[in-house]
């Protein structure tokens, strides 16, 4: 079994403490490092190359945001675990779109989060139950006062297989590969989905899976 090597930054040494007891209890599971801010997280993320990062959205020097865009764009490989107490849909979307692959609710952290690093490291998308929920029956709630029509009906059935594995984290490249079809049509298939969604980014598109309960 393949060992996952983890990085925690998280300014309250408690809280780093605790965390690294739950990751280290699992097999296969190695804390290499541990940041107190976001700025040391780059750093020691740049030293050691970690498979997964978990990291807090909220910390001193460099915000956990900040942060996870600098080491995403330094080590794709890299799989970043956002650990939050907020809720809403405006820092989950950033949270994305920073690169971070799961984002879960810090009070259920005991309960998540050793889900969350199992499916990073296995190029999945992972979120807390109650990010989730949140987000499909806000959507419902936004398209009941817009009064539209949900687009998810003009998607293809190719197109809603493309969608859900571009949501898990697969690149074009995966997804010609998993459905035999050549990375110019996943290619189409995925601008056909942003335009018929109205959506501009992956993250947008992975928040879009998740509200509809395309992925979880």
């Amino acid at each position: 079994m393949k060992t996952i090597r983890i990085l925690l930054a998280d300014d309250h040494t408690v809280v780093r403490k605790g965390l690294r007891l739950l990751l280290e209890n699992q097999p296969g599971f190695l804390v290499i490092a541990d940041a107190a801010d976001g700025r040391e997280a780059v750093a020691l993320a740049e030293q050691y190359t970690p498979d997964v990062v978990v990291m807090d959205v909220a910390m001193p020097a460099l915000n956990g945001i900040e942060a996870a865009r600098q080491i995403t764009a330094k080590l794709p490989q890299t799989a970043v675990v956002f650990l939050s107490m907020h809720s809403d849909e405006g820092y989950v979307l950033k949270a994305l779109k920073a690169g971070a692959r799961a984002y879960i609710l810090k009070d259920s952290a005991e309960h998540d989060l050793i889900n969350a690093v199992k499916a990073v490291s296995d190029g999945k998308a992972f979120f807390s139950p109650a990010i989730s929920k949140m987000l499909v029956e806000d959507y419902i709630r936004q398209m009941r006062e817009r009064q539209v029509e949900d687009s998810f009906e003009l998607l293809t059935t190719r197109e809603r297989e493309v969608l859900q594995l571009l949501a898990e984290g697969r690149s074009n490249k995966e997804v010609a590969a998993i459905l035999n079809l050549s990375l110019y049509t996943v290619e189409t298939h995925r601008g056909n989905i942003l335009q018929k969604l109205n959506l501009h980014s992956g993250a947008e598109l992975i928040l879009y899976a998740i509200r509809k309960g395309v992925i979880s």
